[in-house]
């Protein structure tokens, strides 16, 4: 039997109209085919790590939801020798920032997009690099703008993945006085050597409606203008021969009178030390805790959160003074987030590395990959605007299309540089229905069982609504 696209998507039911109108209804009896505790174990996995790899949910089963969710939130103890084996070759994500001028911009890009889909495939710190991608898109940069090419990588290791679990106001000063930051925002030119001179309010503006406060998060005007002269004076070294992308500050650039923020004295005279009264006035804010809760509660349980659970998770991130890991633990012991049933739609990057993680897929060179991901939308590290990629469905309808090319390739083992042993894996499950099941996570609708019996690979599951949404 000849399986074409069309008969294909015809049987399986993946309409872009039904996705578009709710992946919930769509998914819906995700869960039928296994028990209770095993729905619960998957659908954690699908939150908090890019989906579960063959083996996975029995092993997570084994050590109990609790054990493995507090192992991933101290990722420092888990072997990640593999993984890091992986990426060995990839010499620039090593390279201090200085050294970073030395490549080209192409280089830069391609090591750092293939390193964060090596480590999101293959790492056991799985909820290490689902926070790695979070923050990525909360203080995003795009990679394209001045002297970001070669910072971004810097960017990258010395801020987001070194603070990733770590806590908040050290996450956010070390964005703020991150080279990258300071040349994608234009703080390195955000200075007053008079009074007449206005300072640069780019970044003072995103820090408190998209990293901190958040839109609605009750700052004025004036408040932007207050933050922007704490932060005048801080620069970016550009010397080609010693110290480029040294971040330095310069105390004749800097403002240095008293500041009122967000009705919060700053008194003057206090220099380069500006920088840590306003950050921490920020960081701690209730308007902050409220915002992060909200954008992680979004991430971790689903579009729609009841306000007890944000005002609880909020009230955690703050009394701990911004503890990430600690954050997230609250967010864990919520019944919402461990209950089966809602889901969340994947965003290209999460349905490719899901997809290669359900199969073992081995990846020997990146390049289709990455392409793939360009189609769809999602080219890591390259989107233009301080926002980050969108988190909510709409603005990925379109990249559906190039998932089902991406599947057909992958199942049909037509991805240069990437190989699956499907034979391998339909023994292991039990034939090739029970892999089809393994994917979707229910009973093969009989539409699905005749096209797996018909001779379509178990592998073109993973073009069905159920793997469009965790």
């Amino acid at each position: 039997m000849k399986i074409s696209r069309r008969h294909f998507l015809a049987t399986s039911g993946l309409a872009l109209a039904s996705l578009g109108g709710s992946v919930q209804a769509a998914t819906a009896p995700r869960w039928q085919a296994t028990s209770p505790s095993l729905s619960e174990i998957r659908h954690v996995l699908d939150r908090v790590a890019y989906g579960p790899r063959p083996g996975d949910i029995s092993r997570v089963a084994s050590m109990g939801l609790d054990a493995y969710l507090e192992s991933q939130l101290n990722p420092k103890q888990l072997d990640d020798g593999e993984c890091a084996r992986r990426i060995r070759r990839l010499e620039t994500l090593r390279c201090p920032t200085g050294e970073l001028f030395e490549y080209k911009e192409e280089v830069l890009w391609k090591e750092l997009a293939t390193g964060k889909l090596l480590r999101a495939t293959y790492s056991e710190r799985q909820l290490f690099e689902v926070m790695v991608d979070f923050w990525t898109d909360h203080f995003n940069i795009d990679s394209s703008k001045g002297d970001c090419p070669w910072l971004k990588t810097a960017d990258d290791r010395d801020v987001i993945r070194a603070h990733a679990l770590g806590t908040f106001p050290e996450l956010l000063r070390a964005s703020a006085l991150g080279p990258a930051m300071l040349w994608y925002l234009d703080g390195r030119v955000n200075r007053r050597r008079n009074p007449e001179e206005a300072p640069n309010e780019n970044y003072a503006r995103e820090l408190l409606e998209l990293h901190t406060l958040g839109v609605d998060g009750g700052y004025q005007q004036s408040d932007v203008m207050e933050v922007a002269r704490c932060l005048t004076g801080w620069t970016v070294r550009t010397d080609t021969w010693f110290g480029k992308g040294r971040v330095e500050f310069n105390a004749h650039l800097h403002d240095d009178g008293a500041k009122r923020v967000l009705g919060v004295e700053i008194p003057a005279g206090k220099g380069a030390q500006d920088v840590d009264a306003v950050l921490d006035v920020v960081a701690k804010h209730p308007a902050t805790g409220h915002y992060l809760a909200t954008k992680l509660c979004r991430r971790f349980i689903g579009e729609s959160v009841s306000p007890e659970t944000v005002a609880a998770v909020s009230k955690v991130f703050l009394a701990s003074g911004g503890d990430i890991a600690a954050t997230l633990r609250s967010i864990f012991q919520r019944a919402a987030f461990r209950t089966p049933g809602t889901t969340k739609f994947k965003r290209p990057f999460r349905f490719l590395v899901t997809s290669l993680r359900a199969c073992e897929a081995y990846i020997a060179q990146p390049d289709a990959l990455l392409d793939y991901l360009a189609r769809m939308g999602h080219s890591p590290f390259q989107f233009p605007t301080p926002d980050g990629y969108p988190d909510e469905l709409s603005p990925w309808m379109g990249s559906l299309l190039w998932r089902w090319h991406f599947v057909h390739a992958l199942a049909h083992d037509r991805l240069p540089g990437v190989t699956t042993d499907w034979n391998g894996l339909s023994e292991r499950a039990g034939g090739g229905l029970a892999l089809a099941e393994a994917f979707l996570g229910r009973k093969p609708s009989p539409a699905e069982v005749r096209l797996v019996q018909g001779g379509a690979t178990p592998g073109l599951m993973l073009a069905a609504p159920a793997w469009q949404g965790a």
